[in-house]
């Protein structure tokens, strides 16, 4: 019988210890062969500002995961949901700042679609696929036509099954109300102090009690509920987005360390208690902190960094870095460690990749194999990244180049890959030609100059049917 273990191992968060992975479809029995189904989730942005460098770190990882649950199950059969969190007191705090002279709500969806579409970018550049559903979480605030299920209708659930209540013009989740509270991150209760994000005030019944409806004033966005105008608390948006796509329980569900408590364990409360389900997902897994250049990074340091710095500005060391050399770097430290990203390792990373370039085009055949099963196995053990990565280079240096490729290739890696030019440089390209025919050769210079600083190489030469001079390029890692 088909158990579904294909080789994978995972470290659960819940039970702090590698596992077999399984899928529920396949352990279970319950689901017809044709209807098996590998579910993960993983929490996403808040759009309320660009992207920064560490929230690259879980972009990356879970990318590899979903293409590695590809290639293990089927494409067609794994399904992976990563939300954008589109309400939040600091989207509504950034739209009053950046945008005064507007009524709220446009100010909102100003900043909410402008980072959101930078995100997409950022991941985009960063060689990630696209997860099977984005859902947004003003999509699922109040009831749907589609019956999906919604924020105020499990609040309602809550309410009804004892395990939320109404005081202070919110609705509240009652911690004290589930007992296994405080699993996920091992606290006990009695011992806990209220998360970053949870307010201690007078009506709250415990400490750690957490919003699950609050009202909004007049100018603050809100939605018409059974408990007035007002908008959801920050947990119970995963919850339901989870729950609409991937069901009341699910295989896998990741993030960073810093959402183990309380954003997590509140998820799991309110799922659980909501549907009467044991888990809302069976395996947790958590990626590790990230530090630039040995120092927590924070605006007060001066370090912060967006992913936008890296790859499209001169931010970090005076020059756009390739998104292969970002995600690489990303790579080689295993994903439940702390990573330092530093400069050097930038560097190392793009020296890695130029390698492989070169090995991989003097070779006679550079065509895609399939992956080394070696490289399967470390990859398979609990995302062991930088031990498939070895392997890779173990790959090229015996000469076996499709077998290298291939596995590369399911790290979301092509060493030689065509990279495309955005307009505007194509332009300036085009720009530099006509002033080369104008005999202007000190702005056609200067041209030249600014291309090759971003890393772009260009060549001059001549059509050989028409005579006439032809640039052509190349992007230099």
């Amino acid at each position: 019988m088909d158990d579904g273990f294909r080789g994978l191992s995972l470290t659960n968060t819940l039970t702090r210890r590698k596992a077999e992975f399984r899928p529920r479809d396949w352990r279970l029995g319950e689901v017809a062969e044709a209807d098996r189904r590998v579910r993960l989730y993983v929490c996403g942005p808040t759009v309320y500002d660009f992207a920064h460098i560490g929230n690259a770190r879980p972009v990356i990882v879970f990318d590899v995961l979903f293409r590695l649950l590809r290639h293990l199950y089927g494409a067609e059969v794994v399904v992976y949901a990563r939300n954008i969190t589109d309400v939040d007191d600091k989207i509504n705090a950034r739209a009053v700042r950046d945008f005064p002279a507007l009524p709220l709500n446009e100010a909102i969806a100003r900043v909410t679609e402008g980072t959101a579409a930078q995100f997409h970018r950022d991941v985009a550049a960063l060689g990630c696929l696209a997860p099977s559903f984005e859902p947004r979480a003003t999509a699922f605030v109040t009831p749907r036509a589609d019956g999906l299920p919604d924020m105020v209708g499990m609040i309602e659930t809550l309410l009804a099954r004892g395990h939320a209540y109404q005081a202070g013009g919110e609705v509240l989740f009652d911690v004290r109300s589930m007992p296994a509270y405080g699993a996920l991150s091992h606290r006990k209760l009695d011992e806990q102090q209220a998360g970053a994000r949870v307010a201690v005030e007078a009506h709250k019944r415990d400490p750690a009690d957490f919003v699950l409806w609050k009202l909004s004033s007049e100018g603050e966005p809100g939605w018409d509920s059974p408990w007035g105008r007002g908008r959801p608390g920050w947990h119970i948006e995963c919850s339901v987005m989870s729950a609409a796509y991937l069901g009341e329980t699910f295989d896998i569900h990741g993030g960073g360390l810093d959402l183990i408590f309380p954003h997590h364990e509140n998820e799991i409360a309110q799922s659980c208690c909501a549907h009467g389900t044991q888990a809302m997902a069976e395996v947790w897994m958590h990626n590790g902190f990230l530090q630039v250049e040995g120092r927590k990074m924070s605006k007060s340091e001066g370090n912060f960094i967006t992913i936008a710095d890296v790859l499209e500005t001169d931010t970090v060391g005076g020059r756009r870095w390739p998104g292969e050399a970002v995600r690489l770097l990303m790579m080689k430290t295993h994903y439940r460690e702390p990573i330092d990203f530093t400069l050097a390792k930038l560097e190392e990373a793009v020296r890695e990749l130029d390698r492989w370039e070169r090995l991989a085009r003097a070779a006679e055949s550079a065509e895609p194999g399939t992956p080394d099963a070696a490289f399967l196995a470390a990859l398979s053990d609990d995302l062991g990244i930088s031990g498939a990565i070895a392997r890779v280079h173990q790959l090229f240096d015996e000469g076996a180049v499709p077998a290298a490729l291939a596995s590369l290739a399911l790290l979301g890696l092509n060493p030689l890959r065509e990279a495309a030019l955005d307009g505007a440089t194509q332009a300036r390209i085009a720009e530099r030609l006509e002033r080369l025919k104008a005999r202007d050769f000190a702005a056609a210079d200067a041209i030249r100059a600014e291309l090759t600083e971003r890393g772009i190489m260009l060549k001059d030469g001549k059509d050989p049917a028409t005579g006439e001079r032809v640039t052509t390029w190349e992007l230099k890692r």
